[in-house]
């Protein structure tokens, strides 16, 4: 049989493992505590990125209203829900040879800039014409550290009639927002208005 001195230290090294296996087991609900508690942080973060990123996006739009001024010669854009808009750059057709402008702190569109080419477009039929003629419009957003851009096709509306003496005179009646866009925006602004030339061409000779 074995001695009690054998049996007392065969309890103590019972003792000593048993012990072992708690403190590992302390140290193994230690390290998945800490790992819960930073894929919560993860997640907390992750959500409120995306929150800030989604929020960035929708500080960083301009959903521009056109109105007529100065009986149809000037149209001025504007958001009111966008106080940081800083300028404006608009692009046309190519096809109606009007170079592009740029509107800083006075956001608007000048008759001026599209009279010749779009009485040139409406010639050949009858005087009065009703059209649209889409416009790429660039609005910079000055808000926060960098300045962050917006991209959207919008419909500069139009009308024509003669006159007694000079000839015909084009009249702007507003701007109207269409759809954005992005790296594409060129593109779709020239398919666009592939289509309603054609319309404004059988709008002539009706």
């Amino acid at each position: 049989m074995p001695s009690e001195k054998a049996e007392a230290r065969a309890i103590r090294r019972r003792w000593i493992s048993l012990g072992e296996l708690v403190a590992v087991a302390g140290v193994l609900i230690a390290a998945l505590t800490l790992w819960l508690n930073w894929a919560d942080r993860r997640d907390t973060t992750a959500a409120e990125a995306a929150k800030a990123a989604a929020a960035t996006r929708k500080a960083a739009r301009a959903t521009l209203i056109g109105r007529a001024e100065r009986g149809g010669e000037r149209v001025r854009l504007n958001d009111p829900a966008q106080p940081a808009l800083a300028s404006i750059d608009v692009a046309f057709p190519r096809a109606l040879g009007i170079a592009a402008q740029t509107a800083v702190v006075d956001p608007r569109i000048e008759a001026d800039w599209v009279r010749e080419a779009l009485l040139k477009a409406t010639d050949g039929g009858k005087d009065a014409v009703r059209g649209t003629v889409p416009l790429l419009i660039t609005a910079t957003i000055s808000e926060g550290d960098r300045p962050a851009t917006d991209r959207a096709i919008y419909d500069l509306v139009f009308a024509t009639e003669g006159r007694t003496f000079g000839g015909r005179a084009l009249r702007l009646e507003g701007a109207v927002f269409r759809e954005r866009v992005g790296a594409d925006g060129r593109a779709r602004l020239e398919a666009l208005w592939a289509t309603e030339a054609k319309r404004l061409a059988a709008a002539i000779k009706e």
